[in-house]
């Protein structure tokens, strides 16, 4: 019987390697394409992990976009400026001028006919490329999950239809409170909230697996010679 080839450390990872110098270069360049194709899945998710997303919501024949600044992140006793882009059917804005708007703030969760926290007064604002669209200056009091309602009638000679709309926002710890980030007024998650992991938790296990195979292509090399 002939003697077993030496298979090196790589064949605990692929098995038997090929012994012609044609095969070991194409396994390495297959390996070195599924480096680089890791290695752009780990760029992807880190620029497509979701900083805030603004929100839309649709009601008749309106829609609106909600922006808080700064970044949909706002933070607890700090002033926060809110506003939406309105739009009715077929994608035509709708100014402040055109709509009689109403905003409310509630905290969640509130009972039917509960008051509004606050009513802040809308005002034409200017921002990413609208003009004249409702905005208000908006100061949540404590961490927690709240509810803006924009209900807004048409003003005389104005086309849509009358409209309420609900947004959900989720206000952190201000300065004084980051330990209390993203929590409710009684300090466990709102209900129907996830936590989301941060970019690092899930680039990492996929920037150790590209170690891994670095290696295992090194080690590949060092047979191969």
């Amino acid at each position: 019987m002939s003697p077993q080839p030496n298979r090196g450390k790589s064949s605990l990872f692929f098995g038997s390697i090929p012994t012609s110098q044609k095969q070991r270069d194409y396994l390495n360049k297959g390996t070195i394409k599924y480096l680089l194709f890791l290695g752009s899945l780990v760029i992807s998710i880190t620029n497509l992990y979701p900083v805030a997303a603004h929100q839309v919501e649709v009601a008749a024949d309106v829609g609106a976009t909600l922006h808080i600044e700064p970044n949909d992140n706002p933070s607890a006793g700090e002033p926060s400026q809110a506003w939406f882009a309105l739009t009715r059917r077929g994608g035509r804005r709708i100014p402040l001028s055109q709509c009689n708007c109403q905003l409310a703030v509630y905290a969640k969760p509130y009972a039917a006919g509960e008051p509004p926290l606050v009513e802040p007064q809308l005002e034409p604002v200017a921002a990413e490329g609208y003009k004249g669209i409702p905005g208000a200056e908006v100061v949540f009091p404590k961490p927690g999950i709240y509810e803006l309602q924009l209900n807004g009638k048409p003003v005389s000679g104005a086309r849509f239809k009358p409209f309420k709309l609900k947004f959900e926002v989720t206000v952190a710890g201000g300065s004084t409170d980051n330990s209390r980030n993203r929590q409710d007024v009684n300090g466990d998650l709102g209900e129907g909230q996830s936590q989301k992991l941060p970019p690092w938790a899930i680039a990492l296990p996929i920037l150790g697996f590209i170690g891994i195979l670095f290696v295992v292509l090194q080690s590949m090399r060092g047979s191969g010679e």
